[in-house]
């Protein structure tokens, strides 16, 4: 945002031509690192910066990027990763949050903690079994600006733990619900409020449940009324999704 600033403020005093301003904004769009493009204005074009995908990087490549994105004043948010590049991470950057279940890890550019929206999101968890899933979504839903409130193991096994805390729950502006086993919880869900409910379906289950699928296929044919449902273990993504509905109802 700053060197982007900066170019235009060149080219309004007229210090560069309009084609230079073309070349150096170019430059600022993203960074050619060999093995990856790191995009750099992701957040002024959708609202939320490129994170990193952690699964198949080698730990390496993982802190290059971070690097890339914290030399342009871009905040880290790495997802999916080993052992040893949280350990990595960590080591490299001393300040950088770690969230062992999630197998995150989050640098921020400035020390400056982002302002949290005044809406929030209800984040639901059928079972313990689900916590890496659901504390995915936390962790990005957080990072992006969110305020998330959980709600950790209250399946449909015993309704009880969910209804107890329905009052709270409606007071949000987006619901994600993370289930495995038969991923009933979304639509048990979806019939108690007003608001979207983001479903995600976990590999968490016994052979039937096919890693996921039956969860996945459960969700996708919800009887309740406006239920999404993103692919299995896609914490990440159901995060995203609910962070935009609620930047969209801010206000």
């Amino acid at each position: 945002m700053k060197k982007l600033d900066e170019i235009l403020l060149k080219l309004e005093r007229g210090e560069i031509s309009a084609a230079e301003a073309r070349g150096e904004l170019s430059d600022i769009s993203f960074a050619d690192i060999t093995h990856t493009k790191v995009d750099l204005d992701r957040r002024l074009r959708t609202g939320c910066g490129e994170v990193i995908y952690g699964a198949g990087k080698t730990v390496g490549q993982i802190l290059e990027i971070a690097e890339t994105l914290l030399k342009n004043e871009s905040d880290v948010l790495a997802t999916r990763l080993s052992e040893e590049a949280m350990e990595s991470i960590k080591l490299a950057y001393p300040d950088a949050i770690i969230n062992a279940t999630a197998r995150t890890a989050s640098v921020r550019a400035s020390r400056g903690k982002l302002p949290l929206l005044k809406g929030k999101i209800a984040l639901l968890s059928a079972g313990t079994s689900d916590m890496p899933v659901a504390e995915e979504a936390r962790v990005c839903a957080e990072f992006f600006g969110s305020k998330v409130e959980c709600f950790y193991d209250c399946g449909v096994a015993g309704l009880h733990r969910l209804t107890s805390k329905i009052d709270e729950i409606r007071k949000a502006r987006v619901v994600i619900a993370v289930a495995g086993m038969e991923g009933a919880l979304a639509s048990v869900v979806a019939g108690l409020v007003k608001v979207p409910v983001i479903a995600v379906p976990t590999s968490v289950g016994y052979g039937a449940n096919f890693c996921g699928l039956a969860a996945l296929l459960a969700m996708l044919n919800s009887c309740a009324n406006g239920v999404s449902v993103v692919n299995i273990d896609n914490g990440f993504g159901a995060a995203y999704s609910a962070h935009l509905i609620n930047v969209s109802s801010h206000g």
